[in-house]
């Protein structure tokens, strides 16, 4: 009898963590009608493409307009830094989000990276993580955004 009750209630716990997943999955897709959508990939910690791949951002959403682009940053390698707490391009990254633009950090970048500093990586505000960048980026490709590499 306890083994059932086990089993069951490892079995709800199982399905709730799944739609939970699936809710943030979804919550991610703040664009669904989108008729146009890109991913930028930021690998690199040149501050001029860190800027670069911002402007690409703020041009896309320009043209198009906030309802008709969904645009998210995707950041790893030495491109995490973008994503950094206090980098100089915090208040840019900030206004970006208010039109819509995402910004996704690398996971195993993260991991890296604070063990290579010896601290944990304090990202900005506005990052969410992802469990690698690549992988984003290929489930955003999948589902027909526009990679895009400054």
């Amino acid at each position: 009898m306890k083994t059932s009750r086990l089993i069951r209630f490892t079995s709800i716990f199982v399905l709730l963590g799944t739609l939970l997943a699936a809710g943030a999955v979804m919550a991610q897709e703040e664009k669904p009608f989108a008729e146009n959508k890109f991913v930028l990939q930021i690998s690199d910690m040149d501050p001029a493409k860190q800027t670069l791949v911002l402007n690409v951002a703020g041009n896309i959403i320009k043209h198009y307009g906030q309802d008709q682009a969904d645009v998210e940053i995707v950041a790893f390698g030495p491109g995490l830094r973008l994503l950094f707490e206090g980098n100089a391009n915090s208040g840019r990254i900030k206004g970006l989000t208010t039109t819509g633009v995402r910004f996704a950090a690398c996971q195993n970048t993260i991991k890296n990276m604070s063990a290579k500093l010896g601290h944990p990586v304090a990202l900005n505000e506005n990052a969410t993580p992802v469990i690698g960048g690549v992988v984003r980026i290929k489930e955003l490709t999948d589902q027909g955004y526009l990679l895009i590499k400054p």
